[in-house]
């Protein structure tokens, strides 16, 4: 029986309508060995959350460049939890302040990547976080 590739589901949440980073992720995603689902634009976090346990991903990766990340990663985290998949690892990128990457961090986010990040240091800390969590 051939062993199951970890599953990231990449997600665009609220009414931000730029998808090229959140496209660029789940190729490179895709090229380094993962079963990539891509929810598209303007979903919520409830959504985006009973497609995750639809799918039984390994890693949620959110893209939000809109400034509502405060607001849109704890509301993915709550929705998780009520359905049984708190496991899931969540990390996400977009446009976001350093201080508020501590506080997401804090709130069970486990990592966030900001502009300027290589492709290859994203797919290997999930290859590192997701994979071995799952």
């Amino acid at each position: 029986m051939a062993e199951r590739r970890h599953r990231i589901l990449v997600a665009k949440p609220g009414l931000d309508g730029h998808d090229r980073g959140a496209k660029i992720i789940a190729r490179a995603l895709r090229d380094g060995g993962f079963e990539v689902i891509y929810t598209g634009l303007h979903q919520t976090p409830e959504m985006i959350a009973e497609t995750a346990v639809q799918e039984d991903v390994d890693g949620i990766g959110l893209s939000i460049l809109s400034g509502a990340h405060m607001t849109l990663f704890p509301q993915l985290l709550k929705e998780l939890e009520k359905r049984g998949a708190g496991e899931v690892v969540v990390f996400g990128g977009g446009i976001v302040p350093d201080s508020d990457i501590e506080e997401l961090k804090k709130m069970g986010v486990k990592a966030v990547f900001t502009p300027g990040e290589s492709t290859e240091n994203i797919v290997e800390w999930v290859r590192a976080n997701v994979a071995d969590a799952a």
